[in-house]
């Protein structure tokens, strides 16, 4: 019987050249044959490449290189063996300057094709100071090589098969170290690995964290079960070979999840917590805290966020998604009074602690649920002049977005981690006539696909005015619809 020729005139396994011209969200390269789409990993704009179709669709299909013909000017050789296979970098292959280029277009591309808006200034991308070398956390999971030993990597893209890894350019050296500590015992002491399929085996994660300000290293070993034959040991070596250790701990993880902490956290040596200071303020990190992974770029994104909310030092901030507090902290000293809303209880904890550890007394935190929260601060008419919300990936709910409406604040100020949502959400805001001012993209993960963005929202007022009668005098004013209007309308007298 003869196969059915498919629609987009060529088939899986057959080979084409294709210039590619444009770049996916997630840094695979785009080219079109016959008006169809092919994307295809590892590629950069600019390439010329004959390439070998490896999956079709209806309108699209997937290939990978087979050889360049024609290199685009941004590439740059590979300095990473795993770059090919492992889910971290995409773009080790190109000049860092070709990655800003990038991740500034596709946010300006959300911004107008998503979002639909105009007329918001978006300022050049803020590039990192370095490109390498940034993470202060490396989650590692474990396996068994080929040959029995014990394999720490990461997980492939779109996967959880492990690809080892001895070294990591994204990385600080001593978190080499640690794991070269952490195999040596493991050879002295054999453990049984997880398994996800079943649930059963012992090792789980190798979880590193450091502190830059300070140089703490902190060692933390997730187990399915409260711990470790030969602890004694593990803690003598990473002693030994890890500079700056300042806490080891065991995270129990009992559950049948791909969730990597558990928990239950025991400190079998030092601390329980390392210190780093950002933006003057120390911050207490436990295993379970948020923390960003990138203080440079962290600093910088805090500095913009400060910016865009135009403090003057007698606002109300109201920070939500606040994690460990770090944004509203580092403005608390610029506000009148500042409240942080999260729906971890174990950050919230932490907030206040680094409240304390700061000597900050205009905070409070509260945990909840965003939108709840908000709901909840409103009834008790507690009016924010200056809204800060950094969502996770997905992006804000309709129903929170509509909350901040009632507040009526001055500005809000949007912390991005995805483009998409983010323009999704502002043009939802431009219909409660929140108006997207300026926006700046933050680049906190060099050589990866991700990219921050931060938004200043103003409320937009109406061109007209409203008359307004003078009770002491004669004649009538003009008064703008502004902030105290807007909360008038928004009171609800207490039954």
């Amino acid at each position: 019987m003869k196969k059915k020729k498919s629609i987009l005139g060529f088939e899986k396994n057959d080979q084409i050249e294709l210039e590619i011209t444009g770049m996916t969200a997630e840094g695979s390269g785009v080219g079109r044959y016959r008006e169809v789409a092919v994307f295809v990993p590892n590629a950069a704009i600019g390439d010329r490449l004959r390439i070998r179709v490896v999956k079709t669709a209806k309108t699209y299909a997937f290939g990978k290189i087979e050889e360049i013909l024609h290199p685009s000017a941004d590439r740059i050789p590979v300095d990473c063996c795993q770059f090919s296979q492992c889910g971290g970098c995409v773009f080790r292959h190109i000049q860092y300057g070709a990655e800003l280029r990038i991740k500034e277009q596709r946010v300006r591309d959300a911004i107008s094709r998503i979002g639909g808006i105009e007329g918001v200034t978006i300022r050049p991308i803020r590039g990192a100071p370095k490109a390498d070398h940034y993470r202060n956390k490396a989650q590692f999971p474990v396996g068994r090589a080929a040959n029995g030993t014990l394999m720490l990597g990461f997980y492939a893209h779109h996967s959880h098969r492990i690809v080892a890894c001895d070294t990591c350019a994204l990385q600080p050296a001593v978190f080499d170290q640690a794991a070269q500590a952490f195999r040596q015992w493991e050879r002295e002491y054999p453990q049984e690995v997880y398994d996800e399929s079943t649930g059963k085996g012992r090792l789980r994660h190798f979880y590193l964290r450091q502190a830059r300000a300070t140089g703490e290293v902190m060692v933390c070993v997730v187990v399915n079960g409260n711990g470790l034959s030969g602890e004694d040991r593990l803690i003598q070596l990473l002693r030994q070979q890890v500079p700056g250790v300042k806490s080891i701990v065991i995270n129990s993880n009992r559950e049948k999840t791909n969730v990597i902490l558990g928990e239950k956290c025991r400190t079998i040596w030092g601390a329980d917590t390392i210190t780093d200071i950002l933006c003057g303020l120390r911050f207490r990190i436990s295993p379970l805290s948020f923390y960003q992974v990138n203080p440079e770029q962290a600093e910088c994104l805090y500095q913009l966020a400060g910016k865009y909310a135009g403090l003057t030092g007698k606002e109300t901030l109201l920070d939500l998604y606040c994690g460990t507090g770090t944004i509203g902290l580092s403005m608390a000293h610029q506000v009148k009074k500042l409240i942080g809303v999260e729906m971890v209880a174990q950050a919230i904890e932490d907030a206040k602690k680094n409240a304390l550890e700061n000597k900050i007394q205009n905070a409070e935190f509260f945990c909840g649920d965003a939108a709840q929260a908000a709901e909840m601060l409103l009834e008790q008419e507690k009016y924010p002049d200056v809204v800060v919300i950094d969502p996770p990936r997905k992006g804000c709910d309709a129903e929170l977005i509509q909350t901040i409406h009632k507040m009526a604040p001055q500005r809000v100020v949007y912390v991005s981690c995805d483009p998409a949502t983010l323009a999704r959400d502002l043009k939802l805001f431009s219909q409660f006539n929140y108006q997207a001012v300026e926006l700046t993209p933050v680049d906190m993960f060099p050589r990866t696909a991700h990219v921050e963005t931060v938004v200043q929202l103003s409320h937009k007022k109406p061109d007209s005015v409203i008359n307004v009668k003078v009770e002491f005098g004669e004649g009538e004013g003009k008064v703008p619809l502004d902030n105290i209007a807007k909360r008038a309308a928004a009171y609800k007298p207490k039954e």
